[in-house]
């Protein structure tokens, strides 16, 4: 007969997940992708090794989780802020909502958007970026059927803008940057979008 796990060994299995994933995240925020270790997750989380390797085969494994756990978060935050406003208003307010966050936090964005990793972890980012660029591409096609711009390839663009944020916050988040980072990024979002005025009315 095969063995089944009890209610209550599998709650607290899935309670020791919730604990490793926590202490994964918080280590990739403060040391990045190539502290984080096993070792030092399960240090991090109160638990054996073992224990890690258990609910995770490997490093990549579990940094693919804690990517999963974190870009929703990120995803939510970008989809509340393009909810509202104009057309421009939602792109730039995604733009800024994104760039924002990643330098409040910019050795976890750091680890999610530039740093060396294995490649079963960079498909995820990819699959981060994609999510990111349907955002921003829901509200330009919006914006081109309702003749608020210009006609334009609405996921074209948005890949633009997306690669565009991406690259122009690794300095900044490496400690390279200054003041104008967002700024910046907001006046390029606008005339991409085929603005010629870096105002926000449409």
């Amino acid at each position: 007969m095969p063995y089944r796990r009890t209610e209550k060994t599998q709650a607290r299995l899935d309670s020791q997940r919730g604990e490793i994933l926590a202490a994964a995240v918080a280590l990739l925020a403060e040391t990045g992708y190539a502290g984080c270790s096993m070792a030092a997750v399960a240090a991090r989380a109160g638990v054996g090794t073992g224990s890690v390797y258990r609910q995770f085969p490997s490093k990549a494994d579990l940094i693919v989780e804690v990517f999963r756990e974190v870009v929703s978060r990120e995803i939510a935050s970008v989809e509340a802020a393009a909810a509202q406003g104009d057309v421009r208003e939602r792109v730039v307010a995604v733009i800024e909502t994104f760039a924002g966050r990643a330098l409040k936090a910019p050795r976890l964005a750091y680890a999610l958007l530039a740093e060396p990793v294995d490649a079963v972890v960079e498909a995820e980012r990819l699959v981060f970026r994609r999510a990111f660029r349907e955002v921003i591409a829901k509200a330009i096609a919006d914006g081109v059927t309702r003749g608020l711009l210009p006609p334009q390839d609405a996921e074209a663009t948005a890949a633009a803008l997306v690669g565009a944020g991406a690259e122009t916050l690794v300095g900044p988040l490496a400690g390279n940057g200054g003041p104008d980072t967002i700024p910046n990024l907001v006046t390029f979002t606008l005339r991409a979008l085929g603005s010629s005025d870096p105002g926000r009315s449409s």
